[in-house]
């Protein structure tokens, strides 16, 4: 982590500024970048975030980057409930979508991150799980995400593309919910995204066959009612811009 933040801060303050600016109305140039930022952030997006928040506001010192970090329905719920945040960051552009058509969104999302699913299984992996099909298996404890939060649907995409007809014991709010669920060893195997598994040392992943994966995208767009929209358009330009991706990369996703 120390080396990746090193390598973020190698580029002058300087040199970000105009890069930021260059992708937003909101980041005008010669704009001051300052003050708290209110993130809503997918679950999956924790890791990466967090260095990103780091990054960020160690070239803007004046900035101060607040994360939500939840599943993307609740998210989008509390967003069309009137809860006060700058930035959007989905795992899915389903979400996104129904906040957009809401009117919701400052401008139109871009999509910033890819992704990929995977078996996690505990360490020692007591169910000797080695391919989809074993979630059937009426013995094993098995956990997913729940129906409308994205690492549930696309688990869902998932097992109906392979023909498998999963044994679930529970359906889990967010994914890093299921994964610690995994590491504790109260379950046998659930499916999460790649990077989740990566970031663990108590899980380790089965591969899922290409031709049933999915690829996941992660739409973000700052937010119509953000109260501090300057830096709100300069986090997502930051996040866009050739720093934000290495980043991306650095923490195992796809970059946009």
């Amino acid at each position: 982590m120390v080396f990746k933040r090193a390598m973020v801060s190698c580029c002058t303050a300087a040199t970000l500024v105009l890069t930021v600016s260059c992708g937003s109305q909101s980041s005008d140039a010669g704009t001051e970048i300052s003050g708290r930022v209110v993130v809503f952030a997918a679950a999956s997006l924790t890791d990466v975030f967090d260095a990103m928040a780091t990054a960020f506001e160690a070239e803007f010192p004046g900035a101060d980057v607040q994360l939500n970090l939840a599943g993307s329905s609740t998210l989008r719920e509390q967003i069309l409930g009137g809860a006060p945040g700058d930035v959007f960051a989905s795992a899915d552009e389903r979400n996104m979508g129904i906040v957009n058509s809401a009117g919701e969104l400052e401008s139109a999302p871009m999509i910033f991150a890819r992704n990929s699913l995977q078996i996690a299984v505990p360490v020692s992996n007591p169910g000797e799980v080695t391919s989809l099909a074993d979630l059937a298996d009426d013995d094993l404890l098995i956990g997913i995400c729940a129906e409308g939060v994205p690492c549930g649907d696309f688990a869902r995409l998932v097992l109906d593309a392979a023909g498998v007809e999963a044994s679930i014991d529970t359906n889990e709010g967010d994914v890093r919910a299921l994964l610690t669920k995994i590491e504790a060893n109260e379950l046998d195997a659930g499916i999460v995204y790649t990077t989740d598994i990566e970031s663990s040392s108590g899980v380790t992943g089965v591969n899922i066959p290409d031709e049933v994966n999915v690829e996941v995208e992660y739409p973000m767009a700052a937010l119509a009612a953000a109260p501090n929209p300057v830096v709100a358009g300069a986090f997502v330009d930051f996040v866009l811009s050739p720093m934000g991706q290495d980043i991306v990369v650095a923490e195992g996703f796809d970059p946009r």
